[in-house]
């Protein structure tokens, strides 16, 4: 089985364009099939702030009205992903830019009103991802770039969260590949103490991963992406990796980077 890898950026990585080239590169350098998910940084804000539409967030979730989606949808499916894919078209990755539109890559629904109306915001489902049709994007040689973008099916595109794309795109293509998920962010990967880049924990498995929520050494933000993580594992995902952007190229190396979690 051909190996593939899937790799998620965040907003820390786009805003700084020395870490971003870097990652790039060291993307570029990887062997074999690889897919790059990457969300939305700060443009998307200040943008809309230059235009007069403020922010709207709650418990870190961003409020997506018309005016804020006509806003992601520039910026994050043209901006970003089209100056990503022109980077890595410059170091040799033959890129394309993607919504989950694009192809009917990626379905979703839109978000239901409980407590708090999110506005134009996609929760992904059994059968949202078409790996029929990745798989002959990826075997013809091309790497898809998708940004936090999705759609309905009825012609309304929906803000979705890249951290559920990519693993969403993990589990519907394990069957096809042999899957390792990776998120790139800014710190080396789970830490012991929040505040100590020395405190790395190289290996979490599930029995691992119950002791450390429960002794509160893993809380808060940490939470959602580990849970996510063991979810993809436990759905045929070989390995999930969690660890700094400008740590990818040890794995071209053969060396270990970041927390990787396993069965």
């Amino acid at each position: 089985m051909q190996a593939l890898h899937i790799i998620k950026i965040g907003g820390n990585v786009i805003d700084n364009s020395e870490n971003l080239h870097r990652f790039l590169k060291d993307f570029t350098a990887l062997k074999g099939c690889k897919i790059l998910v990457h969300g939305g940084g700060k443009v998307a804000t200040q943008i809309g702030e230059s235009m007069g539409i403020e922010a709207q967030m709650v418990d870190g979730r961003r409020i997506t009205d018309i005016d804020t989606l006509r806003i992601v949808t520039m910026v994050y499916g043209g901006l970003i992903n089209k100056n990503i894919v022109a980077q890595l078209q410059r170091y040799g990755t033959n890129a394309i830019g993607l919504t989950g539109a694009d192809g009917d890559f990626i379905r979703a629904k839109k978000r239901p009103v409980k407590t708090i109306d999110y506005g134009f915001v996609g929760d992904l489902f059994e059968g949202s991802i078409n790996p029929e049709n990745l798989s002959k994007l990826l075997d013809g040689g091309f790497t898809p770039v998708f940004c936090a973008l999705t759609h309905d099916g009825e012609g309304q595109m929906l803000n979705t969260n890249a951290d559920t794309i990519a693993s969403a795109l993990a589990v519907a293509l394990s069957g096809r590949y042999e899957t390792t998920l990776i998120y790139c962010f800014e710190k080396k990967g789970v830490l012991m103490d929040i505040n100590d880049e020395d405190s790395l924990i190289r290996e979490i498995d599930p029995e691992r991963y119950e002791k450390l929520k429960m002794e509160k050494v893993i809380h808060s933000g940490m939470l959602p992406k580990l849970d996510n993580a063991f979810t993809a594992i436990s759905c045929g995902v070989k390995a999930v990796i969690i660890g700094h952007s400008n740590d990818l190229g040890q794995l071209e190396n053969k060396k270990g980077f970041g927390t990787r979690l396993s069965k």
